[in-house]
């Protein structure tokens, strides 16, 4: 063609080749290239043939710029000169190279799955806006590979490494600390066979996780230190987290803190008494707010000081003592406590009498365990008519503080007397089997000689026999020492119709030697129980039953049972049955699928079992049946799209809309569906969608 202005674009390699050829128009004869030779590029003078005598290289130069003019026969200008530029082609004639022969790295024990360590990277000298240079990573050999899925995972695009799920659970340095991972790149994207690949080694070292749970923590309480006060610190594997605290109890206040180091401090002094540990957690977050180790527990105990003095139980601690004692009888215990911790020495309580009012006839009357302190008589008797009543102060000491705890002792008269009914039988009474417990059925009453509002006269009374089921129990006022026979579980005429009682009134304190109850201090008494008719009894308040959702129409769910104290025969029924679900046979109890069940209509069914006697009816009573119905894939999965996806015209990639899905189904914690496209020409050519969201 004629000469004038011309762009060629042409490969790279290749070797020798004719590019054009120029025309000659008179009066030129002759053509002349000069510029971006570079010895390669070429003009023939006579034909005006532009040709290569060797490669390109787009490596090396991507543009040639050339000037052509046509000359005359004196080797004048005719045309030009005029511009040539030649473009070159890149092709993929240049391996991946990775910047390293070997890479090193570690990773710490329990990191977070898909948390970078670390990471490989390589160029290619080829266009990198062709497919010539888009690189791809993966990972080709893992040694060892103890598992069925490796324990790293590479960014196909950054050549990022992280643990997979699988390594964040399994890696150990204990079990293996050293991996050697074979790390490919390859360039055409790696979406062909033809593509170049470069592989390197990666030397990956696995160190103990940083993320642990500190031992138990000891603070003493009523700490004297300025606070905050540093008492642990915890490290995550990740360096740049938010740390926080928190606590299942909902205390009013927590008094820990932790900073952005992981140092964690106590706020302020803690009180034994008050609490004596806590439980809380460290987690970690990222700055989105996710988590990033499995929250950490971390626990405190508080330790005791000796800060709480004895403390007596009683105000005034009153005992009663016969007159008639003999030493070393015991005759009653000091209580007292400490709030300091139990079994300390902190908490160890010593006793010891201080002083007793009247000493007579000794001053030394009583003795006290001091460990324990329990009271007892020395040798010495006692008289009632010459001191009734005796004062001790008690000191009760633990190692730091005391306290003096006051004790009244009296003497009361011997119990010679022993208690006598006003009767020596109460013949019957009849009552119904349906009277509640509680009902008092009779009035009892004994006398008793002996010192009044001591322990020698108060009186006990109880069923000595012909109750073997406890089913009475007898009450007593302590003003009038009258007694009250009750009912103490409910009447049953056909267990027991009738009963034939014998009552004892006793003492709380001893007889003195030589004296005995004998049947003055017994009584007789019956009851008859009358018979009322009741209404059938279920075995059971709630009966549960839990079918499949498809099972068939007339399928056995479960048997009720209820029978009649009196023995009629039962009939049973339902009620509540709102859904015409269920039936029962009326004689057995059975109970049978009416229709087709359905979960997603209702996944938890109540109804009503009645039982009624066959002769009675109006004599009923009834039972909760609850249906649990457990699900089966019986329903398609539906598109829950409240607007259709919306894409602004042109577009240009990579644009994205999420499309859902319900099912009726019971579903997981996780999606079970699958997403794919309607197989058409237009669809699959131009969209693409997850099958996984």
């Amino acid at each position: 063609g004629p000469l004038k202005d011309m762009d060629f674009s042409i490969p790279e390699g290749g070797g020798m080749r004719l590019i054009y050829q120029f025309t000659l128009d008179p009066p030129a004869v002759s053509f002349r290239a000069t510029g971006e030779k570079d010895g390669i590029i070429d003009i023939v003078p006579k034909t005006g043939i532009l040709y290569l005598n060797g490669s390109l290289d787009w490596e090396t130069k991507t543009v040639h710029r050339l000037q052509v003019e046509s000359l005359d026969e004196k080797g004048k200008v005719v045309k030009g000169p005029y511009a040539v530029t030649i473009y070159v082609e890149d092709i993929n004639d240049n391996p991946p190279e990775f910047d390293q022969i070997k890479y090193t790295g570690v990773v710490r024990q329990n990191s977070r799955p898909g948390k970078p360590f670390m990471k490989v990277h390589a160029t290619d000298r080829d266009d990198p806006t062709t497919p010539h240079a888009q690189l791809t990573y993966s990972i080709l050999h893992h040694f060892p590979n103890p598992y069925s899925e490796m324990l790293f995972q590479i960014n196909n695009v950054t050549g990022e490494i992280s643990p997979s799920k699988m390594g964040s659970y399994y890696l150990d340095p204990q079990k293996q600390d050293t991996f050697t991972l074979v790390v490919t790149v390859k360039d055409m994207a790696g979406m062909t066979m033809n593509a170049f690949t470069s592989s390197a080694d990666v030397i990956i070292t696995v160190k103990e996780s940083l993320w642990k749970a500190p031992p138990t923590i000891r603070i003493q309480e009523n700490s004297t230190q300025i606070h905050p006060v540093n008492i642990t610190e915890v490290h995550s594997n990740d360096p740049d987290v938010i740390y926080e605290l928190f606590e299942k109890e909902k205390l009013p206040r927590l008094p820990f803190s932790i900073d952005q180091n992981g140092v964690i401090y106590v706020t302020e002094p803690l009180d034994r008494e008050e609490k004596d540990s806590y439980t809380f957690f460290v987690v970690t977050k990222d700055h989105e707010g996710e988590l990033v180790d499995k929250p950490l527990q971390i626990h405190v105990i508080v330790e005791d000081i000796n800060d709480n003095p004895p403390v007596c139980n009683h105000a005034l601690t009153v005992i009663e003592v016969q007159e008639n004692e003999g030493g070393g009888s015991y005759i009653g215990t000091l209580l007292a406590t400490d709030m300091d911790q139990e079994d300390t020495l902190n908490s160890r309580l010593k006793f010891e009498i201080e002083s007793q009012v009247p000493a007579v006839p000794a001053d030394n009357l009583f003795l006290i365990q001091k460990d324990t302190g329990l009271l007892q008589l020395t040798s010495h008797s006692l008289n009632k008519r010459m001191v009734s009543n005796y004062t001790l102060k008690v000191q009760v000491t633990d190692t730091v503080f005391q306290t003096i705890c006051d004790v009244q002792i009296h003497v009361i008269d011997i119990n010679d007397q022993i208690p006598i009914f006003e009767k020596p039988d109460y013949h019957n009474v009849t009552v119904a089997e349906s009277l509640p417990v509680g009902t008092v059925i009779l009035e009892i009453q004994a006398t008793d000689g002996d010192e009044p509002d001591t322990g020698s006269s108060y009186i006990h009374y109880q069923v000595k026999e012909g109750d073997p089921h406890n089913t009475f129990i007898i009450d007593t006022d302590p003003e009038t020492n009258r007694g009250f026979v009750k009912i103490h579980k409910p009447l049953d005429f056909e267990a027991a119709p009738m009963y034939n009682l014998v009552i004892s009134a006793t003492n709380p304190e001893p007889l003195v030697s030589g004296v005995n109850y004998n049947s003055s201090s017994l009584t007789l008494f019956k009851v008859f129980v009358t018979n009322v008719d009741e209404p059938p009894v279920f075995n059971k308040t709630v009966y549960n039953s839990e079918v499949a959702e498809d099972i068939p129409v007339n399928s056995l769910v479960l048997s009720v049972e209820a029978y009649d104290p009196e023995g009629d025969s039962v009939r049973y029924s339902l009620e509540g049955d709102k859904r015409k679900w269920l039936k029962i046979d009326s004689t057995t109890g059975q109970i049978y699928t009416a229709s087709n069940l359905d979960r997603e209509q209702q996944e938890m069914y109540t109804v009503d079992v009645v039982a009624s006697e066959r002769n009675n009816p109006s004599q009923k009573s009834q039972t909760t049946l609850v249906l649990h119905l457990k699900d089966v894939n019986d329903n398609p999965p539906q598109l829950s799209m409240n607007h259709p996806p919306f894409f602004c015209h042109p577009v240009s990639g990579g644009e994205r809309f999420f499309i859902e899905a319900t099912d009726a189904d019971e579903q997981l914690f996780y999606s079970t569906f699958t997403f794919s496209l309607v197989d058409n020409m237009n669809t699959k050519k131009n969209w693409e969608i997850s099958k996984v969201n």
